[in-house]
């Protein structure tokens, strides 16, 4: 039987934030989704309040004050860094991981004499070398496994003091323990399917554990028999080190304030490009046509409503910045219309196969093989030395499209002028 461990980052944005300002350990935090809109991220403290996921910020004023809770921007830089980080000292406790999101991973245990001591020495290193408190779960199936990490998070057994194994618990234990959990905790149980299965009687977690798993899969489908047999410890889904290559991708944002200049929304474009290029040639993927919108705010019902899109296809599949960076041009030139306040705008890549399978042509004059080396030279400097280190064709406009970040932290690990100070 398989052993399988979920490692989770306890409020991971929040704890990002924490590493290098001390000052927010024990105080209230949130942080706020693009344009300081809404909070995605919430301390303890805050969800003791009462704060749910979610909630927009203009809603919070008076109990922000009240209660001294510090509002902070998404620096999203830093997350993803430290989330790097994390990963990587994760993944010295198994040869096996899966790394299912920016703060979540899987790692396969199977054959460890002690898995506990194991998960505990892996919360101990990640705290000391990375300063992210998280939580592990085990179980023999990844469903158990992430069920475990709810349990080690919300200390729901005298055991789970942030790592619960499952599998050591009788029997009678699990029953027991699985008849206290809300059906709703189950890995891919969302509030719809709670409810639905509610009505058929099936309220907690040892309710659908013990449904006949042919009735589930006539009532709902394949995924909910096989979530009934994961959560009996048959793991019906594999451990992968390969997250699948994505089919599309699209990078889009609304803007810090409305904006009408042509230029800037060029520049907007070409930012969100280059965005979206680096990850197409993070995943060794090439893209075939490239799809480009801008739209004004659908809610300013006095203003004029625009909300267009075109697609440019390309003359060959390429991952190259310079060329996709000509096709978004193209695009927008065909879309832009004056006398607009436009709210948004992105570029979605389409027909996305693999950079393996293209094939060089011997009469082909567009950039080939020293392209490849210049935008891998690109991506390493970005990489090594912070985002933006090397631009292409950054034009000297005020950027007003930027996102609205009003409390931003510093990104500390990414950019030299950022980096953290120390006194004495």
């Amino acid at each position: 039987m398989p052993t399988l461990a979920l490692i989770d980052g306890n409020n991971f944005y929040c704890s990002c934030e924490r590493v290098f300002n001390p000052a927010l350990n024990g105080v209230p935090v949130i942080v706020l989704s693009n344009n300081d809109g809404c909070v995605v991220a919430r301390s303890n403290e805050v969800k003791d309040l009462g704060v749910k996921m979610g909630t927009p910020l203009f809603q919070m004023v008076d109990l922000v004050r009240r209660h001294g809770i510090r509002v902070l921007s998404s620096n999203y830089t830093l997350y993803g860094d430290l989330s790097r980080r994390m990963m990587a000292v994760i993944g010295q406790f198994s040869p096996l991981q899966e790394i299912y999101s920016i703060d979540e991973c899987f790692l396969d245990f199977t054959g460890i004499a002690d898995v506990r001591a194991r998960a505990l020495a892996l919360r101990r290193r990640v705290q000391q070398w990375v300063g992210i408190p998280v939580c592990v779960g085990i179980g023999p199936s990844k469903t158990l496994a992430k069920l475990a990490n709810h349990i080690a998070k919300k200390g729901l057994h005298p055991t789970a003091v942030g790592v619960f194994d499952y599998a050591a618990l009788s029997s009678s234990e699990q029953d027991a323990l699985l008849g206290r959990i809300s059906v709703s905790e189950v890995w891919g149980i969302g509030p719809r399917h709670a409810l639905s299965l509610q009505g058929y009687g099936i309220a907690t977690v040892k309710d659908l554990r013990d449904a006949d798993p042919r009735l589930m899969r006539r009532r709902y489908s394949v995924v909910m028999e096989r979530t009934v047999a994961e959560l009996r410890g048959i793991a019906c889904l594999e451990l992968g080190e390969v997250v699948s290559a994505k089919q599309q991708i699209m990078v889009s944002r609304s803007f810090g304030m409305l904006i009408e200049r042509y230029a800037e929304l060029r520049e907007a474009l070409a930012s969100y490009m280059t965005r979206a290029a680096e990850k197409l040639r993070a995943q060794r993927s090439v893209t075939s046509a490239v799809l480009v919108f801008i739209r004004t705010n659908p809610f300013r019902e006095g203003d004029p409503q625009r909300h267009v899109s075109t697609t440019v296809p390309l003359a060959c599949p390429s991952d190259d910045t310079r060329i996709l960076l000509q096709a978004a041009t193209a695009g927008l030139r065909q879309l832009y219309r004056p006398g607009y306040r436009y709210q948004k705008a992105g570029v979605l890549l389409l027909d996305l196969t693999s950079a393996l399978t293209i094939q060089a042509d011997l009469f082909d004059d567009r950039p080939g093989e020293r392209g490849q080396r210049l935008m891998q030279t690109v991506d390493r400097l970005n990489r090594h030395m912070g985002r933006d280190t090397v631009r292409f064709g950054a034009p000297n406009v005020r950027q007003r499209w930027t996102l609205r970040a009003a409390h931003k932290s510093r990104c500390y690990t990414t950019r030299w002028d950022e980096l953290p100070s120390a006194r004495t």
